[in-house]
């Protein structure tokens, strides 16, 4: 943290109390303010009266201010933390705790957590519920967005599938995998096909290629095909066009994608036009999954071990302006990869935020993965 040593302890003291003072009341934060803060956490550790004055507290913010850490937003006004002093405190709690490398919520307010987490997944089952349950508690812990991908791995084998119709040429394709994911697609089809004829292509899949690697499927499906010149042909052909559709690639890589919480965006005090403006386009990023994905996939490594915090998403998706990514990897059912985490503004509660992914990913390894 070569950062953090170019400001001394009393600066960093007097920086985690602004940021900490901002996160709490999302108001820029004064001399006054941070010194009476100073004091009280001081005498809480038996050390009163060593408190540090308003005048001291202000040059020490000028400094700061210096260093890129804090800004002004009005000449009238107290200062704010900037990125790059959120990032320091991020490093500070990492280090201080370890609750990014993985560690168990401890108590108090951790251990708080940590019951409403175990209550929450109390009785889930699979990964598919696990993903959505996990979206919902993320949001509910954070207050910001909960997100939870998987990324369904190509070895992942067919439990059941299911077409119902819709309409002229329009079905509803549900296919459940053995590690408890569900994919439910709409397909247009060129010709209409009966309720019956759904089933009988259902039935046949279910009955055939139950335990089928989904990426073997279509492979086999088209052996068929080839080999068949008969009524039999007919039957194939309807259960190919019906696969292809439900699995466009094949099943190598399909995503099942998560999103709770979005309404927390709405929590700040957006007012302005332009606030507005750019709430619409965060909103329409988080609806376009797709888009989602691929923003985690650009921070998040399956390899690393720890929570990952993230600031500048801009860089990737210009619309993220001024938000925070909280995430981190976890193992799904069989092969499977995922990832569990929180789309927030920059005054989102740090400590909770990152000790909640974090437990979360571990009870994905125990619920999925119990001999692990």
């Amino acid at each position: 943290m070569a950062e953090a040593e170019r400001i001394t302890a009393r600066q960093r003291a007097i920086l985690t109390a602004i940021v900490e003072n901002y996160i709490e009341t999302g108001e820029p934060v004064g001399s006054g303010t941070i010194a009476g803060t100073i004091a009280r956490v001081q005498a809480r550790g038996g050390h009163a009266g060593v408190g540090l004055s308003s005048a001291t507290v202000r040059n020490e913010m000028a400094e700061l201010a210096n260093e890129g850490l804090l800004e002004q937003p009005h000449t009238s006004a107290g200062r704010v933390p900037t990125a790059r002093a959120f990032r320091m405190y991020v490093e500070r709690l990492s280090g201080d705790s370890g609750m990014a490398g993985g560690g168990l919520l401890g108590g108090g307010e951790r251990g708080r957590i940590q019951l409403q987490i175990d209550s929450s997944f109390a009785g889930v089952t699979g990964t598919h519920a696990m993903l959505e349950r996990t979206s919902h508690v993320l949001a509910t812990v954070s207050s910001g967005v909960g997100v939870a991908v998987a990324l369904v791995a190509g070895g992942d084998t067919l439990e059941h599938v299911h077409f119902s119709r819709l309409g002229n040429g329009r079905v509803l394709a549900v296919v459940v995998t053995n590690s408890g994911l569900v994919r439910d697609r709409m397909l247009a089809l060129d010709v209409d096909v009966s309720a019956q004829e759904l089933e009988v292509a259902s039935n046949f899949l279910n009955e055939h290629f139950r335990g089928w690697s989904i990426e073997r499927v279509r492979a086999e499906i088209g052996r068929l095909v080839e080999r068949e010149r008969s009524e039999y042909q007919r039957l194939l052909t309807s259960v190919e066009q019906l696969w292809v559709g439900a699995i466009p690639d094949g099943g190598v890589g399909v995503q099942t994608v998560y999103v709770e919480g979005v309404a927390n965006l709405l929590g700040g005090g957006v007012g302005s036009v332009e606030e507005m403006a750019r709430l619409r386009e965060v909103l329409a990023a988080l609806e376009a999954k797709q888009r989602l994905v691929e923003l985690l996939d650009a921070y998040i490594d399956a390899k690393q071990e720890s929570v990952r915090v993230i600031f500048d998403l801009e860089e990737h998706a210009p619309e993220m302006a001024g938000l925070v990514l909280i995430a981190a990897p976890a193992r799904m059912a069989g092969d499977g990869r995922g990832t569990v985490g929180v789309i927030g503004p920059k005054r989102i509660h740090y400590e909770n935020t990152m000790n909640a992914v974090s437990y979360i990913a571990q009870v994905f390894e125990r619920m999925l993965h119990p001999t692990a």
